[in-house]
């Protein structure tokens, strides 16, 4: 009996790999979101809403700030690795109820990215796009200024795998978990916000854990 919980021990990290892994991939072959039903050890839902999701690496990731700034900017992933890094440890939280606790992300903040940009004064908000040509989120200016809102390169002290928005993304810590934007692709400065993937289906634009959605979950930030 030793011997078998001894091995269970080993193997057990492969297997949760294996599985998070099954899962990444069945979701990004699900718009349906039916894949966020099954269980998982590892506390994720994997959620995608395009019927499949092109892979991205340091070889061909390109993020762009645009808009209403001076300065245009496009980052390859080693230019956001050789950025200032910020690590952030808070529970994650779901709209849907799910919750993982302390939950290490690190990364670039993004009011870094946007100063660098130079915003013009008439910006009020940013707009955030995706590589799977179909996600999109929105912040107004003071709450993408915040210091625990990132670009994030890791999770749990490893790269973003791309079942989990990689090789970069949005996160937004003290939010729900559909702010934090996946495969994040593009920053842009606008006049006004505009609501995102969800928002336009009837989540609320501000979505601050415990006080949006009708939801009284213990703020995460």
């Amino acid at each position: 009996m030793l011997g078998v919980g001894a091995a269970s021990v080993v193997a057990a990290p492969g297997l949760q790999r294996g599985l998070e892994s099954f899962l990444g991939s069945a979701a990004d072959k699900d718009p349906t979101g039916l894949t966020g039903l099954l269980p998982n050890g590892g506390g994720f839902r994997y959620y995608s809403v395009a019927t499949s999701v092109p892979r991205r690496d340091a070889t061909n990731y390109r993020l762009t700030v645009d808009g209403l700034v001076d300065r245009p900017t496009t980052y390859t992933l080693a230019a956001l690795r050789a950025l200032p890094q910020t690590r952030i440890v808070r529970d994650v939280q779901c709209v849907t109820g799910w919750r993982v606790p302390d939950t290490p992300f690190e990364g670039v903040q993004l009011s870094l990215l946007l100063d660098a940009a130079g915003v013009r004064p008439e910006g009020r908000a940013i707009r955030f796009t995706c590589f799977d040509g179909t996600y999109s989120e929105s912040l107004t200016l003071a709450q993408a200024r915040r210091d625990d809102v990132l670009v994030a390169l890791r999770m749990q002290d490893k790269p973003l795998s791309h079942a989990h928005g990689g090789p970069a993304r949005l996160y937004v810590a003290p939010m729900y978990f559909y702010k934090s934007a996946k495969w994040l692709f593009g920053i842009t400065v606008t006049s006004r916000v505009r609501p995102g993937y969800w928002e336009e289906r009837g989540y609320d634009v501000d979505a601050w854990v415990g006080r949006s959605n009708g939801r009284s979950d213990t703020p995460t930030g």
